[in-house]
């Protein structure tokens, strides 16, 4: 497969009668940036749970190769009572680590911590630090830096749009100025 994702006549809805996609394609490949802005409600998160295989189609295909998701509320996808470093252990490798952290402005003895004990936006940079160390070729982002300040949100997506030689991205956003900065192309649903 030479796309990362490839989204074909894809038709959902939680009611038959009621399609939130009907006839959908998509293709992504690495390094592109495809953006999702729509209202609330309008399925934008239904689509990566389409991708996520959690939901499965009335009609279509959706293949994709190996990715990792972060989502827009980081405290839903950490375990509570691990440390942060354990469940990026166990599923990531821990090559580039010290670069990502300063990256992301991370400081490495906070990765030995519970959840609970970071903020919001601390734990929203480590979600993104797991995406990225498990090296995947389709990231999905959910609103990823709705939880973080102007600079740390520019700063993050500056380190996501410099590995995209190495994966193709999907990106939620209802920030349209996020969408036109960085998205290769804006798909409204």
């Amino acid at each position: 497969m030479s796309n990362v994702l490839e989204i074909n006549n894809l038709s959902f809805g939680y009611k038959k009668d009621k399609l939130l996609y009907d006839d959908f394609s998509l293709t992504l490949k690495k390094g592109e940036i495809k953006v999702i802005v729509g209202a609330s409600g309008a399925g934008k998160s239904t689509l990566f749970e389409l991708i996520l295989k959690n939901l499965k189609p009335l009609r279509g295909t959706v293949k994709s190769l190996n990715f990792s998701q972060v989502f827009q509320d980081p405290y839903s996808s950490f375990h509570p009572s691990y440390t942060l470093i354990n469940q990026i252990k166990d599923v990531a490798s821990l090559d580039d680590l010290d670069i990502y952290l300063t990256t992301l402005n991370l400081k490495k003895d906070l990765l030995n911590k519970l959840p609970h004990e970071l903020s919001g936006g601390q734990l929203q940079r480590a979600s993104i630090l797991r995406a990225i160390l498990m090296k995947p070729s389709l990231l999905l982002l959910d609103e990823p830096t709705s939880a973080l300040d102007n600079i740390i949100q520019l700063e993050v997506m500056d380190m996501l749009i410099k590995n995209l030689p190495n994966m193709g991205m999907l990106l939620i956003t209802h920030d349209i100025e996020l969408a036109q900065w960085c998205g290769d192309e804006i798909i409204e649903i």
